[in-house]
């Protein structure tokens, strides 16, 4: 199956960046991917949270999302929706992804588990977790795809959710992002390539790339990698769409060859000595 990659450099205006996703979803089908993927924060990128706060809706109300669920259903293409900002019914926010089929209705629905907290050493400081509350739950979705492994950005860097992911059945491992340049720099491609070779599957991460509206900037290299570990597509930092071959029998191959999930152990008591 094709699939494609919408690398953005989303902005302050969701109306900007709902016309980009219309753009990009109609061109991916057009193009004959059956399934476009998009990056974390496709809707809003805004470091200002009080701006920012204008623009974020609950689920229900939200306008790029019903705007992705209608270019999906015009151009009869699967989407996953990397993630958006959504204000939960207890008035805190979410980093949402969703899975949207052809139809325009939504399949698969992700809160990140993993929020971004850290001080990096060029100044930069994150808290995600002062505006967002963590998801509680994993989540596969079935896709034309194959069985999706659903994850955001930061998740990246706690292997066990991909080995769960896979061991409740995901062939591919979606991992829509908007690493930082220091971050994307120095581990990016190793963390994806990672998570590939160690489950023994497609990873698909779309990714935010370039100068921002709201002063930050992000790494882009959009990846698509195979299960054993080659690199089919990076998109390094230009916008557009980008293009991939998934095939489930590459899988199977893989899976055969080095069995890692079949060998996969619970890890017994530790003892220290």
């Amino acid at each position: 199956m094709r699939i494609a990659l919408l690398q953005m450099t989303s902005g302050i205006d969701p109306a900007v960046n709902a016309a980009d996703l219309r753009h990009g979803i109609a061109a991916a089908a057009a193009n004959g991917a059956g399934m476009l993927f998009a990056p974390e924060m496709a809707g809003l990128i805004d470091r200002d949270r009080a701006r920012a706060a204008t623009s974020i809706h609950a689920e229900a109300d939200d306008p790029v999302l019903a705007a992705v669920r209608d270019a999906a259903a015009s151009a009869g293409i699967w989407v996953h929706l990397g993630s958006l900002a959504v204000r939960r019914d207890d008035g805190r926010l979410a980093n949402r992804g969703f899975v949207i089929d052809a139809a325009g209705a939504i399949r698969a629905r992700y809160d990140k588990l993993h929020l971004f907290d850290v001080d990096l050493p060029n100044g930069e400081s994150w808290r995600e977790s002062a505006a967002y509350a963590p998801g509680d739950h994993a989540v596969v979705a079935d896709t034309p795809a194959g069985p999706l492994g659903l994850s955001i950005c930061y998740d990246l860097r706690f292997p066990a959710l991909y080995a769960a992911l896979a061991e409740a059945g995901a062939d591919l491992l979606a991992i829509p992002a908007a690493f930082t340049r220091p971050t994307g720099a120095a581990h990016w491609h190793t963390l994806v390539r990672a998570r590939a070779i160690e489950n023994n599957s497609y990873v698909v991460a779309a990714a935010q790339t370039s100068a921002h509206e709201d002063g930050r900037s992000t790494y882009g290299h959009s990846l698509v990698v195979d299960p054993w570990g080659a690199v089919l597509l990076d998109m390094g930092e230009a916008r557009g769409l980008g293009f991939a071959e998934i095939d489930a029998v590459q899988v199977a191959a893989v899976r055969g060859r080095i069995p890692v999930l079949a060998h996969r152990r619970l890890i017994p008591p530790i003892t220290r000595s």
